[in-house]
């Protein structure tokens, strides 16, 4: 089972979220494809995915990937920490308080046009979400491309030391070769047999 979890201001209607989704789909794994729309307020963020988490491994029989983009693969680090899932981290936010303190005020979902309102209550439940290191890094994939012009790589590179790393030249935060590692991360789900996936 892989639950996807979208960015800041994103939804399940992500482009990363869609190329998954179909991918798995035109496999035959269409049921173990889950993508929630996250709560604004990172405290109940975490709150409902924790629950979920639970329910689709009660469901299962074991626990589910979580793969997360932005402030989504912030999210996925967390649970993997929390809860021994594996997770797969794209270009994520490794400190988000400090990046989205400066997005405060009324915002607008960039896929459903829908309004909310972004408080410096929700930078400080970000911000109590925050470590500064890992302690089970073996449990993470990071991607990142370098080209992201939102995020430091080299902070977040170093951030993920010990952790699976795919780094790749140019691209931008979007992660431009998303469709190229569909097949790797089915496997590092355990979805598909080692040596199934494509080459780059």
């Amino acid at each position: 089972m892989i639950l996807y979890l979208h960015g800041f201001r994103s939804s399940p209607q992500s482009v990363k979220a869609r190329a998954l989704a179909a991918h798995m789909a035109a496999k035959g794994l269409a049921d173990a494809f889950r993508c929630p729309q996250l709560p604004v307020a990172p405290a109940e963020a975490m709150a409902m995915l924790r629950t979920e988490v639970a329910r689709l491994a009660e469901h299962t029989g074991r626990l589910p990937t979580v793969v997360g983009s932005s402030l989504g693969g912030f999210y996925a680090t967390r649970l993997a920490e929390e809860l021994g899932v594996r997770a797969v981290a794209v270009n994520p936010v490794v400190h988000p308080s400090r990046g989205l303190s400066a997005y405060v005020g009324r915002l607008t979902n960039l896929y459903t046009g829908e309004t909310f309102e972004w408080t410096s209550e929700h930078v400080a439940q970000l911000r109590a979400l925050e470590r500064d290191r890992l302690e089970h890094p073996e449990r993470i994939w990071l991607m990142v491309e370098l080209g992201d012009e939102l995020l430091d790589h080299r902070q977040t590179i170093a951030f993920y030391q010990g952790a699976k790393q795919t780094v790749l030249e140019g691209g931008d935060h979007s992660f431009t070769r998303w469709n190229d590692y569909l097949d790797e991360i089915l496997v590092w789900a355990g979805l598909m047999p080692t040596g199934h996936a494509g080459t780059h």
